[in-house]
């Protein structure tokens, strides 16, 4: 039952990488076209937090 475990947590910094990639683009987009700034700027916090945890994650 470990080999299904072990699969999740090499697969999980990958799925947050992705996942601070989109949330850094979509907090471009709404602060780039001026929709909800505030909402832009927590996605791009967000992003950076995912990528500090992934960083903890690996070393």
């Amino acid at each position: 039952m470990s080999g299904s475990y072990d699969s999740i947590a090499a697969a999980a910094p990958g799925i947050a990488m992705l996942a601070a990639f989109a949330c850094a683009i979509g907090g471009g987009v709404l602060i780039g076209k001026g929709h909800d700034r505030r909402k832009g700027v927590l996605m791009i916090v967000m992003a950076l937090v995912l990528v500090a945890n992934v960083a903890i994650w690996t070393l």
